[in-house]
């Protein structure tokens, strides 16, 4: 077995560490994180420069490798040549903050995780509930839980095993191990709070994104709602954007030929 570990908090947050740790002794692990801080970055790829690879040494991050670019800038370089074998399984985080309902969209953590899914390789992404890094050994010991679980019904490498995509949002709760594990779907959030204006030193005027919305959708059955209700939330995740219930509206709009149903 041999993991790939990823991130978007950067290679010296806490949460790349403790996830570290938390899988140590399940196979043979590489770490591959950006230099900087990128959350937010969604799947962004560096195609404007080249990007630059080292070996973090230090207590902690002794052996990582840097990519100073993105999270998806780091799987994808790990995954065509930087670390020479291809792994059976990413992972990502754990992020210091939720990534739930339409935080997927921007999420690195995710980013990173899809990243392997794209290229066939199962994936899981894990992020605390809340930001801070409270009880973050309660988190890790939970994400190395799902792994095994997770390794022991869908083991990679299983003859006909498609590759799959979770995305996990824990509590920040020193009894996380005990709260119940359910599976969701995403939900939704309000529209982000209004842009944030400052002038800078030389008088001219600059711009802080808003705050994240507060959650619209919300209800059982959602992230949003397993979270706030002291569970685990665990959301199987996919690329394809399609509206397929919308293909045969649109087709007849457009005079298309009729619709088909959506890839089995």
């Amino acid at each position: 077995m041999r993991i790939l570990i990823a991130n978007d908090d950067g290679y010296l947050a806490p949460g790349i560490a403790a996830l570290v740790q938390a899988c140590r002794g399940l196979g043979h692990i590489d770490v591959i994180a950006p230099e900087q801080n990128a959350s937010g970055t969604s799947n962004a790829l560096t195609l404007n420069r080249p990007l630059s690879i080292f070996e973090a040494r230090g207590e902690g991050v002794a052996g990582f490798r840097v990519v100073n670019g993105t999270p998806s800038d780091c799987v994808h370089v790990a995954l065509t040549g930087a670390i020479g074998d291809k792994p059976d399984l990413v992972l990502s985080g754990i992020n210091n903050g939720a990534n739930m309902g339409d935080d997927t969209l921007y999420s690195g953590t995710v980013a990173a995780a899809m990243e392997g899914f794209l290229f066939g390789v199962p994936a899981i992404a894990f992020s605390l509930a809340d930001k801070g890094w409270a009880h973050l050994d309660a988190a890790a010991a939970v994400a190395r839980a799902i792994v095994e679980q997770v390794l022991l019904l869908r083991p990679p490498g299983a003859a006909g095993a498609e590759p799959w995509l979770l995305n996990v949002n824990i509590p920040n709760r020193a009894d996380a191990a005990e709260l119940p594990r359910l599976v969701t779907r995403l939900g939704r959030r309000h529209a982000s709070e209004p842009v944030q204006q400052q002038l800078n030193p030389r008088g001219e005027t600059i711009y802080w994104i808003g705050p994240a919305g507060d959650a619209r959708v919300a209800g059982e059955g959602t992230d949003f709602h397993a979270v706030a209700n002291g569970a685990i939330s665990i959301t199987p995740l996919q690329v394809d954007l399609t509206h397929h219930a919308a293909l045969a509206n649109w087709r007849e709009q457009f005079g298309g030929p009729p619709a088909v149903g959506p890839p089995r």
